[in-house]
């Protein structure tokens, strides 16, 4: 039989599984997604998944709480199936979850039980993981705790920042939320609890979280500039005698062996157009900086315009 979906999502990791939705079989009754945004400036943030569904003729309901009981009403008239969840940003409701004939289903970011929470990409980057996926639930009250329908692994690459992953498992999840679905239909999906004392939480990120513990070992270090792309960027300031610490942010850096017994976050003597940093365990090449105001640029333009000496330390401002 024909299923009819409704799609709650905002950001753009949830868009090729709507798009995915859209050209599958199934009747797509309506979008809910978060309200329109404005930041600074009156700037209207861009809502892709709204402008795909007003694309098609659908409706979108934009409730700033999906679970009020005015909202329950609206999404009780659309009579679906079945609710998909991604990247949607609201706590549900039991009354909520309640309303489809099968319920809810989220595409979540990690293999759980692993990296439940906000950001599981940025996480699983950030602690080194080489390898996570898309695992299609059924939502319970308790976050991301309930039965898994899909598992789909993939590995992590070794230089693969958290933007470029988001955007690589967005199109992971489609087909495997995609085949779920039918399962569905079908009577075919056979649950299977998460082992709950597994579990790790990945909260979300604050704009602190991207400035660089020179005491984690290089290897640690280059995970965390990784995860911290495109936001909040990893950052740290570099002290100088007579002036005030300037921010940089660090956009990219390389693992450099080193033995030497020096303080962390010291610049240690580098060959020419090179900036190496002592970490607790090794050294870190600066690959690519960003003054603070100013453009990115390579290690070798920073030094042309900020000459740092063997000696010098970065840390907190």
């Amino acid at each position: 039989m024909t299923l009819r979906i409704a799609m709650l999502g905002t950001g753009s990791f949830a868009l090729p599984t709507f798009q995915g939705l859209l050209d599958s079989r199934h009747s797509i009754v309506g979008l809910v997604t978060q309200p329109d945004r404005t930041g600074a400036g009156h700037h209207q943030h861009r809502n892709p998944l709204k402008e795909l569904a007003l694309a098609r003729n659908l409706p979108v309901f934009q409730p700033v709480k999906a679970s009020a009981p005015e909202s329950l009403d609206v999404l009780a008239g659309w009579q679906a199936d079945l609710f998909v969840v991604a990247a949607y940003g609201q706590i549900l409701s039991s009354k909520l979850l309640s309303l489809p004939r099968l319920g809810a289903i989220n595409v979540h970011a990690s293999i759980l039980p692993k990296h439940r929470g906000a950001s599981p990409i940025q996480h699983a980057v950030w602690v080194g993981d080489v390898e996570t996926g898309i695992t299609i639930f059924q939502i319970v009250r308790e976050l991301d705790a309930g039965p898994v329908l899909a598992i789909k692994r993939t590995p992590i690459g070794p230089d693969e920042t958290s933007g470029a992953l988001e955007e690589r498992l967005a199109t992971f999840a489609a087909p495997v939320l995609l085949e779920v679905v039918e399962q569905l239909d079908a009577g075919a999906v056979t649950p299977q609890s998460q082992d709950h004392s597994q579990a790790t939480y990945a909260r979300r990120l604050s704009k602190s979280d991207g400035e660089i513990n020179w005491t984690r070992t290089a290897t640690e270090i280059a995970c965390h500039v990784r995860a911290m792309q495109p936001w909040p960027n990893a950052f740290s300031h570099w002290l100088r005698a007579a002036h005030p610490p300037l921010r940089v942010i660090v956009p990219r850096v390389s693992v450099i062996a080193d033995t030497t017994a020096t303080p962390c976050g010291l610049v240690l003597p580098s060959p020419a157009g090179q900036l190496l940093v002592k970490a607790g365990q090794d050294a870190v090449s600066l690959v690519s900086l960003q003054p603070e105001g100013k453009r990115a640029m390579t290690v070798a333009d920073f030094l042309r315009g900020y000459p740092v000496q063997p000696g010098q330390r970065f840390g907190e401002g």
